[in-house]
């Protein structure tokens, strides 16, 4: 179901670092399946031929001309939200896992409980893709750090399925973390007193390509994330 307000520009970002063997399936489930949106296929400098399937497809792309990042090319995505006045923008990954399908409902969630955040979470209801049990653990972790912070519990805090309204649009528009930002700003948009909230989605295992997160990489990102949202946590206690 998709009827959120006929007259609220919409706008799905898709972040894509050499995500040629899914792009293509993933504009099109949105082209399908979330017809009131707009997309923007944000490049990151992909060294396989994102690009050029892009454009041969005709999607709309932006090409950045050094790689940014998760972080950096998500954000570039909310600057071009708030540029063409988009009232709501979702992030969308480009390696198929999240199914357009939800953006609808998403929305609709968004309006009708006067939201800044809804994200769609795998562990609702436990359907689909569960991700492996190491990053489960590192998820429950992040859950439990956030609602000591908080007061909220999360309970998918790394989802990237994340759609938001146009004050949180402005406030990522100017600052958004480089890498692994998902639970930071969760933490940094509670604590400013916006409001957020979860609903169940099913999401896909990753239709190609590889993760970023390996397991080297995986001991700076829990100590990284940690150090961030306790960062967010005194400085969003500080300011009130």
């Amino acid at each position: 179901m998709d009827n959120y307000g006929e007259n609220m520009k919409k706008l799905i970002i898709i972040p894509a670092y050499n995500e040629s063997e899914s792009i293509e399936k993933t504009v099109r489930d949105i082209i399908e399946n979330a017809p009131s949106f707009d997309y923007v296929v944000i490049n990151d400098c992909s060294t396989d031929n994102t690009r050029q399937i892009c454009e041969d497809n005709g999607f709309n792309i932006v090409n950045l001309p050094v790689n940014l990042g998760i972080g950096g090319a998500v954000q570039t995505g909310y600057l071009y939200a708030e540029r063409y006045g988009y009232d709501i923008a979702v992030q969308v990954d480009g390696d198929g896992q999240h199914d357009a399908k939800f953006l609808g409902e998403m929305a609709d969630y968004l309006e009708k409980n006067d939201l800044d955040m809804v994200i769609g979470s795998r562990f609702i209801e436990k359907q689909g893709f569960q991700s492996s049990k190491a990053r489960r653990i590192g998820i429950n972790y992040f859950t439990g750090l956030i609602k000591l912070c908080t007061g909220q519990k999360i309970t998918d805090p790394t989802s990237g399925l994340r759609l938001i309204g146009r004050r949180t649009i402005v406030q990522f528009a100017k600052k958004y973390p480089k890498d692994y930002p998902e639970p930071e700003t969760v933490v940094a948009i509670l604590k400013k007193g916006f409001k957020v909230a979860e609903i169940p989605v099913v999401m896909r295992e990753r239709q190609g390509g590889s993760s970023s997160i390996t397991l080297k990489k995986s001991v700076y990102y829990m100590v990284k994330v940690t150090l961030a949202i306790l960062f967010e946590n005194f400085r969003g206690d500080k300011h009130r």
